[in-house]
């Protein structure tokens, strides 16, 4: 397993732990780290997610809400819930990262620690997140050049 995979998965413990303990503090982060003894190699990337996704959370919450058919954010499991920000949060400001990478990883990290639908579930919203970004990038490109 890759290094930005495991990140992925450990941003998304944390951001699970930090929903249940209502603490958002980056201390919480910390703490974490040192729990479960988490490389200093995989911490960076870990905590751009973390701090990323706590820092546009009302923005990405309000768009995984938009796409998500008869499935509020509040009722999803937490897991898909923190994985859904965590890919979002890479759609909307990772540049360097393939869409398409950010959703497979999304998927495979569901499947790991979701339900038996989570990988389906996870990938049918952040596909339509996809392809909505894709055509507004395009719309905006266009109105430059007219």
């Amino acid at each position: 397993m890759g290094n930005r995979r495991r990140s992925r998965e450990l941003a998304m413990q944390v951001l699970f732990q930090m929903e249940i303990n209502k603490d958002d503090s980056m201390e919480a982060v910390e703490l974490f780290c040192k729990h479960f003894k988490v490389s200093r190699k995989l911490r960076p990337f870990l905590l751009k997610l973390v701090q990323g996704v706590k820092q546009y959370q009302a923005e990405i919450d309000g768009l995984i809400d938009g796409f998500s058919d008869k499935w509020k954010i509040s009722r999803m499991c937490g897991v898909d819930r923190n994985l859904l920000r965590l890919a979002v949060y890479e759609l909307l400001y990772c540049d360097d990262i393939p869409a398409k990478v950010t959703i497979n990883e999304a998927i495979e990290i569901a499947k790991r620690f979701g339900t038996e639908n989570s990988g389906a579930f996870i990938n049918g919203i952040l596909d339509s997140i996809r392809i909505s970004l894709k055509e507004e990038k395009a719309r905006d490109e266009n109105r430059v050049y007219e």
